[in-house]
């Protein structure tokens, strides 16, 4: 990279340290810290739910797919995030405000021990950390890899240094600085997707080439369906973005739980359903194009990293990389606070009557500490990614096929279709999914589809099934998934309460 863009992108990382900065501010105490005290407006708490939902694996990760199979993954990816965030808005988001409103919640999990009970909190709440360890490891793991095409700075220093960036700004600021640098990142991505996908249109010959292009790359990269990604992975994953976008994804939750009201979230999930619609095609389309600029290439994941580096001049080439970086950091310092509000809300009152007591400057210094602790532990998988089967193998298949078992406890629990599925068909579900995860995987095909779709489904199944099999009345139950339907008049808000840990 030139000098100017090194300049561009060392502002950038210094504009994301000052806004944290800033919104230390603005944090007095755990609320604050985890959910902007519900006080985050609904478009900001919109556009942070769309930038916290991908990162940097889009431009390795799906850029080696996008390279490989063409339109798809917008059909399985951007559209069915979009179809699933749209239901989601109706059924989903709006009780997470709610629950904030009844119950103070500080976390997603938080309900459960009121919802089920303690043993399957803690279960889903354990299991969860794990796998967004992993998950986040990934996200590190990918931007390292394009600041390595770009700079040839080794894997391992990218890291440390996107890292460690995340580190600062949301460990003082918490969720207000993670809400404000998404505002800032959404910017940042949209002016550099702008401009590489202008350049990339001029070079294929103007605005005809948005059609004529995919006349040039082969048949099947202009299908719905393409290679691995059938019509029933295209399912599965509309089945498995419902769970993950709509909450099953903490760090989404968390958006729907910091804003004021219901209706004030849903608005918030439809303009975040919206970009997804949208944007994705702008930014997609360099991808789609790389073949035709480099037709042979060895490693598809460099293809935007690449397709950037050659195109763009002294400057911009930062500027995108800054985008890129806005991407991850996004998602994964969301991540970082979500999991430390699990962490302090759900886990720590549980092992040990001093960490129970904590309040005030205690339990905010402890939810940095373990902000902290998370991010140190997801830089060390970063280092160790290909053990995993790389960005693909623990963002395509690991997280996907894992979330739904975690997940569909924690969001079905919420409606009252699903009232009587009480502990056993939350805990049985989960561990028949990830179950099903390491037998279909390790023992009998390594077919996608079948390894992310059926471990959800068996989830799925056994959750509704036991339900309708046990089909007992629960009243404390009925009571909070019936207050979840409508919004609570002021009377209402302190009636229900939560499983506290010092009822044990």
């Amino acid at each position: 990279m030139s000098v100017l863009d090194w300049i561009v992108l060392a502002l950038y990382f210094l504009l994301m340290i000052a806004i944290g900065i800033w919104s230390h501010r603005q944090v007095h105490n755990t609320s604050d810290y985890f959910t902007a005290g519900g006080k985050m407006s609904w478009w900001l708490a919109g556009i942070s739910h769309h930038m916290s939902g991908y990162s940097a694996a889009v431009f390795v990760g799906y850029a080696a797919i996008a390279y490989t199979y063409g339109f798809t993954l917008y059909v399985w990816w951007a559209f069915a995030i979009s179809v699933a965030v749209i239901a989601g808005a109706f059924i989903i988001a709006p009780r997470w405000s709610r629950l904030r409103q009844r119950l103070h919640v500080i976390s997603p999990m938080q309900y459960l021990a009121t919802r089920y009970n303690v043993p399957t909190q803690q279960l889903l709440a354990w299991s969860g950390t794990l796998l967004k360890v992993f998950d986040v490891g990934a996200k590190w793991s990918a931007v390292a890899i394009i600041l390595n095409v770009y700079t040839g700075l080794p894997i391992a220093v990218g890291i440390l240094l996107s890292g460690g960036a995340s580190l600062i700004y949301v460990t003082v600021g918490g969720l207000w600085a993670d809400a404000l640098t998404d505002l800032a990142q959404f910017i940042v991505q949209l002016v550099a997707g702008i401009l590489l996908f202008v350049i990339v249109l001029l070079k294929l010959g103007g605005i005809t080439a948005l059609g004529s292009m995919w006349d040039r790359l082969p048949a099947s990269h202009h299908g719905f369906f393409n290679g691995p990604y059938t019509l029933w992975f295209v399912l599965a994953y509309l089945l498995i973005n419902f769970l993950s976008y709509n909450g099953g994804t903490w760090n989404l939750a968390q958006r729907f739980i910091a804003v004021p009201s219901g209706p004030q979230a849903r608005k918030a999930a439809i303009l975040s359903a919206v970009l997804y619609l949208i944007w994705p095609i702008i930014l997609f389309y360099p991808m789609w194009a790389a073949p035709l600029f480099f037709p042979h290439l060895s490693d598809p994941s460099q293809a935007y990293a690449i397709m950037s580096r050659s195109l763009l001049p002294p400057g911009l080439m930062g500027f995108v990389l800054a985008g890129m970086f806005a991407h991850t950091m996004a998602m994964t310092s969301s991540d970082a606070n979500a999991i430390s509000a699990v962490v302090t809300g759900d886990i720590l009152p549980y092992l040990s009557r001093k960490l129970r007591n904590l309040s005030g400057e205690g339990s905010l210094r402890a939810a940095r500490i373990v902000t902290i602790i998370f991010t140190i532990l997801s830089m060390v998988i970063a280092l160790e990614a290909d053990l995993f089967g790389g960005v693909i193998g623990l963002l395509v298949t690991w997280f996907a096929a894992l979330v739904g078992p975690i997940s569909i406890p924690m969001l079905l629990g919420l409606l009252p279709a699903f009232r009587r599925s009480g502990s056993t068909a939350a805990i049985v579900s989960w561990a028949a999914g990830i179950l099903a995860f390491a037998v279909i995987k390790y023992g009998f095909t390594n077919d996608v589809a079948a390894t992310v779709g059926l471990p959800v489904l068996i989830s799925l199944v056994l959750y509704v099934g036991i339900g309708l099999l046990y089909n007992r009345a629960n009243p404390q139950t009925d009571a909070l998934v019936d207050s979840l339907s409508s919004e609570p008049k002021e009377e209402q808000i302190e009636k229900t309460g939560l499983v506290e840990a010092s009822e044990l």
